[in-house]
């Protein structure tokens, strides 16, 4: 499949980039809100400023190598995110292929991480609402894997579900992984990013 264009940094543009998950204790380190935890762990890493958001999302913001990055954590529940991305794109004027999304994929190994610039929902209903609210697949997204479903797991009571103790000893490096994905992306581009991170690490 043909990947979407990706401006490079260079170019002194804009850049965001959401976690998703569901917001309030009830979801807190659970599997679905991955993406949560990762943008956390960015803006504790990285210069990010807190901005106003609104009922839809957090904002932090941050300059990098000339470039302005949002980073976001939709409010509205996993299956309106497209509302927090839609509106984000279109305020601080992101283009969509320059609008990361990170997400939990049950299909994927615990773990195990790809990179996309586009596609479909794949069954994820973040991406679902992100795709009918910006009117196209032609965004990037980082996919980590949160799979399998153990036999004879509702696969919502799994992804709504903790962290295994032994999957929580593990969770701090795939994260500090992921955010090193992220950071290419925005200093490097789409091609460098996924030459890089699709591969296992040995």
């Amino acid at each position: 499949m043909a990947q979407a264009s990706d401006p490079s940094a260079a170019s002194g543009g804009v850049a965001a980039i959401f976690g998703l998950g569901n917001p309030g204790d009830k979801y807190q380190d659970t599997r679905h809100n991955i993406g949560f935890l990762i943008i956390d762990a960015l803006i504790r890493k990285g210069s990010y400023s807190e901005q106003k958001g609104n009922r839809l999302t957090t904002l932090h913001r941050a300059r990098v190598e000339g470039q302005e990055v949002w980073l976001g954590k939709p409010q509205t529940f996993m299956n309106l995110s497209g509302q927090a991305v839609n509106w984000v794109s279109g305020s601080k004027k992101v283009p969509p292929e320059r609008v990361m999304v990170v997400v939990d994929d049950i299909a994927l190994p615990f773990g195990k991480m790809r990179v996309r610039g586009e596609g479909s929902a794949g069954g994820h209903n973040g991406l679902k609402s992100i795709i009918a609210d910006l009117g196209t697949q032609k965004f990037p997204r980082l996919r980590v894997g949160v799979g399998p479903i153990p036999e004879g797991w509702d696969q919502v009571n799994f992804v709504l579900g903790r962290f295994r103790a032994e999957e929580r000893k593990a969770l701090d490096d795939i994260i500090e992984r992921s955010v090193l994905c992220l950071e290419s992306w925005i200093k490097r581009g789409l091609e460098p990013t996924m030459n890089e991170f699709n591969r296992d690490p040995s």
